[in-house]
């Protein structure tokens, strides 16, 4: 049976996870319904300023706005322009703010020292002017320890450094460090020469940049300039230095705790000798290869010279210095160390430098070329002169030295060509010093050549040159040779004969310089003064230094007439030279008048400090004690000196504490001169030698002043005695004389203030009588002659006796005020009381002119010869009481 087909079941809906959309070609996709939102909406926000400004607010900037810690941070960029903007940028914070320098310096250097070995050429120069424009000089007085020690590591970092440029520019770097810090050289001194010498080893560089090498090479002679002396201690400590590397932080020492010693300088001296010795004879093949020698090798060849002079130089002084001190503290070395015997320190290798003198090319060399050789030839000649072995040496290496030694004094080169003088004298200069020894040690064909050459150029030098006192000095070597060195032969007559051209120049040299230069003129002094002490043992210098006195005197005073006197140097030279020029007066064995006649006029210089005076005096006082000065020479010496001083008064003197009067310095003079006189010998001889001229010298056609002639009178006083030494003769003069000069004291010292332009002490006028007072004192005679022509002048009609009395009538007020000043005095009120006569006399003889009609006289004369009569009479009876 066929089944039936039951009802069709309906399929059952499913939901669909993805639903494919049919999208047409061409038309744009809706944004899908997840999407996210990207826009942001925002408002503008006004702030009142800019966050970067506020913080470097009161902070040091450079101009492009950086501050320090960013021009530090900018110094390790990855572009070397940048490195370079950044070094330049500190320069200006420090030139404006140099607090900022002070503050930072430790922090500034630590991160700047990273520099020194940047690959960038400007770089490294930028750098190098900041430290030696701007940071060193305001470091230098700050504690130098951690300053160095801060730098050192990376010099010597750069030192050897792959890149040659770096490394050559290293030295400049340590070179600008000691020039500032001098004592870190011997702190560093092995790691230094120890690189030196590398450096200098690999010709293959510096040939090819000569420049940085000449500049390496400035630095080594610097270094070698402040090797130690022998003589100094090599141990000094760094306690300070240590002390002040507490203050960097994690701070760790990189330089050895104690300084190279000598024997570790010593050695490193003798390793880089060969070097450089090498060095320049590279330079020599490279020399023959041109046609001209440019001057950059000429510099790198003069500064190795000067490193190897200097090195020699530096164990020339200690084997002449301590010899037996380098014996126990230097270790045994070959090479140098090894030929140390004698006064030897050639070693092979300087042989070779040795081999290669004269310099000289096959081409023609050009002006300029000779000159170059002929520099560098005087360089090598020290370098051998200071290492010579005079027993060892060949002979015509010898002789090769010495024929151009001889010839480049006479200003020739070895091929004989002329130089210039002022090239000439100024390189000539260094082998000057080397003649005393030389002279000592060559030959006498040699020396004669030496002696000549040298003579000749001590003369015809200018005073301005530095060779002429250069030549002074080895003059003065050799004629007083120092510590280890002999005297020359004084039987060699050729030597004697130069000996005695020298010091014949001296005078002329002294009178020529004038007072252009006192310290040459010291120089010239100095060696005098040597020589008159020296002259005492020698027989030769006495009689050419007494001979010298004559060339002297023009050094003096050059003309002896009072009327047009010319003083000489010696006047205008400073105090220490005036000084010595005295002393030398002394070691004359016979001082000559001529020469005295100078002093005297020389003491007479208006402007001459009173103490150059006084130990004049002195200085001859003492010759005359050894006998060196005859008694009548200084005698006249003395006379000249007190009648000659010119008292800076107009007139007649007013006032002794006058501040324009140098009355006070000629007192204090005239009292030096008695004393002196009162010493030399027996009063009553040296009375009668000084009577006559005092006398003479008073009655001159030229009177002198008051007080020259208080002066003479004191002479005359201090040696006189009672009853007196004078001659009757001197009486009869004096006699005529006294009334005038007595007359002229009152007249110039008024007794009453009324009187006087001012006001005048008592003790002034009493000053001048004094003398006349003890010679009345020890002569009634004198008095009593004196009274009477005191009587007889009052009725004369004109007085020459008087200078300071102008009319008939003006001195009878003066003859009366000595009168009573002369009583006023105890001694010679005494005196006065038995010349009644004469003062009667007088008091007639006023009277006379008094009541005489044919004068004719004014109201005030009259007056004035009243008050003298009353005075006068009222002495006369005061005489009458005593009677």
């Amino acid at each position: 049976m066929v089944k039936t087909k039951g009802p069709p079941k309906k399929k059952q809906q499913r939901g669909v996870d993805f639903k494919k959309i049919k999208r047409k070609i061409g038309r744009k996709l809706p944004p899908p319904k997840n999407v996210t939102n990207t826009e942001i909406k925002s408002k503008a926000i006004i702030l009142p300023e800019q966050s970067v400004a506020s913080e470097k607010a009161g902070l040091a900037v450079s101009r492009k706005g950086l501050t320090l810690k960013e021009l530090l941070q900018q110094t390790s960029h990855h572009n070397s322009k940048v490195r370079k903007d950044a070094l330049t940028g500190i320069r200006d914070i420090f030139l404006k703010h140099p607090t900022e320098l002070r503050l930072h310096k430790l922090a500034v250097i630590e991160k700047l020292r990273e520099r020194i070995s940047d690959d960038d050429k400007l770089v490294r120069e930028t750098l190098y002017q900041l430290l030696k424009a701007v940071i060193f000089p305001s470091c230098r007085e700050d504690s130098q320890g951690p300053f160095v020690s801060l730098m050192m590591a990376y010099i010597f970092n750069a030192m050897t450094h792959l890149a040659i440029d770096v490394r050559l520019m290293a030295f400049k770097f340590f070179d600008l460090v000691v020039q500032h810090y001098p004592s870190s050289f011997s702190t560093h001194a092995e790691k230094i020469f120890q690189n030196y010498e590398d450096i200098l080893q690999k010709n293959q560089f510096y040939l090819q940049d000569k420049g940085k090498l000449k500049t390496a090479l400035a630095g080594l002679v610097h270094c070698l300039l402040l090797l130690p002396s022998i003589k100094e201690d090599h141990g000094s400590s760094r306690e300070t230095d240590v002390a002040a590397q507490g203050i960097l932080h994690a701070f760790e020492p990189e330089a050895p705790k104690d300084p190279a010693g000598f024997s570790v300088i010593h050695k490193k001296l003798k390793d880089l000798m060969p070097v450089l010795v090498s060095c320049f004879q590279d330079f020599i093949r490279l020399a023959h290869t041109m046609t001209q020698l440019d001057p950059q090798s000429f510099d790198c060849m003069l500064s190795i010279l000067k490193c190897i002079d200097l090195v020699v130089k530096f164990f020339a002084d200690g084997i002449s210095d301590c010899q037996q001190e380098l014996q126990v503290s230097m270790p045994s070395y070959e090479g140098l160390a090894a030929t140390i015997q004698g006064q030897t320190i050639m070693p092979s290798f300087l042989k070779k430098l040795f081999d290669l003198f004269p310099l000289n090319l096959t081409y023609h060399l050009s002006g300029k070329d000779d000159d170059k050789y002929f520099i560098l030839n005087i360089l090598i000649t020290e370098i051998f002169l200071r290492s010579i072995d005079w027993q060892c040496t060949p002979v015509a290496l010898l002789e090769n030295f010495l024929e151009f030694f001889t010839t480049a004094l006479s200003e020739e080169v070895c091929s004989g060509t002329q130089i210039g003088k002022v090239l000439h004298e100024k390189h000539i200069l260094s082998l000057i010093p080397f003649i005393p020894k030389l002279v000592l040690q060559v030959p006498g064909y040699w020396k004669s050549r030496t002696l000549q050459a040298f003579t000749k150029i001590f003369r015809s030098c200018n005073l301005e040159s530095s060779v002429k006192w250069a030549c002074l000095s080895a003059i003065e070597e050799m004629l007083f040779p120092g510590q280890g060195l002999k005297y020359l032969d004084a039987r060699d007559q050729e030597v004697l004969d130069y000996q005695i051209a020298w010091i014949r120049e001296l005078p002329l040299l002294l009178i020529m310089l004038g007072n252009k230069n006192p310290l040459h003129s010291r120089s010239v002094l100095s060696l005098l003064l040597r020589l008159g002490q020296c002259a005492v043992s020698n027989t030769l210098f006495a009689r050419e230094y007494d001979n010298m006195q004559y060339s002297l005197a023009e050094f003096y005073c050059t003309c002896m007439d009072e009327r047009n006197v010319s003083y000489g140097p010696f006047v205008n030279l400073d105090r220490g030279s005036q000084e010595l020029s005295i002393c030398c007066l002394y070691y004359f064995s016979v001082v000559d008048s001529l020469l005295l006649k100078s002093l005297a006029w020389s003491c007479l210089y208006d402007d001459l400090e009173p103490s150059v005076m006084f130990r004049i005096i002195e200085v001859l006082h003492s010759a005359y004690k050894v006998g060196h000065i005859q008694i009548a020479d200084l005698i006249s010496f003395f006379i000249t000196l007190l009648s000659c001083f010119k008292v800076n008064d107009k007139g007649c003197p007013i006032l002794e504490s006058d501040e324009i009067s140098n009355r006070g310095s000629f007192r204090s003079v005239t009292t030096v001169v008695c004393s002196c006189l009162l010493q030399m010998g027996d009063d009553f001889l040296v009375f009668q030698m000084l009577e006559t001229v005092v006398v003479d010298q008073i009655f001159q056609p030229q009177r002198p002043g008051l007080d020259n002639i208080c002066a003479l009178f004191r002479v005359l006083v201090a040696l006189d005695c009672r009853p007196t030494r004078l001659s009757q003769q001197s009486i009869l003069t004096l006699s005529n004389f006294l009334p005038g000069y007595l007359i002229d004291v009152v007249t110039c010292f008024p007794e009453s203030d009324d009187q006087a332009p001012a006001p005048v002490p008592r003790s002034t006028s009493h000053y001048y009588f004094l003398p006349c007072y003890f010679l009345f004192y020890r002569s009634d005679k004198l008095l009593n002659l004196v009274l009477d022509r005191m009587g007889s002048l009052v009725t004369e009609k004109k007085s020459s006796l008087s200078s300071c009395v102008p009319d008939h009538s003006s001195w009878i007020n003066p003859i009366v005020s000595v009168v009573l000043l002369m009583h006023k005095d105890v001694k010679i009120r005494r005196v006065l009381s038995s010349c009644k006569a004469e003062i009667q006399l007088i008091l007639d003889n006023i009277l006379v002119v008094q009541s005489s009609e044919e004068i004719n006289m004014t109201i005030e004369e009259r007056h004035n010869i009243q008050s003298a009569v009353d005075r006068l009479k009222a002495l006369v009876r005061t005489f009458s009481k005593r009677g």
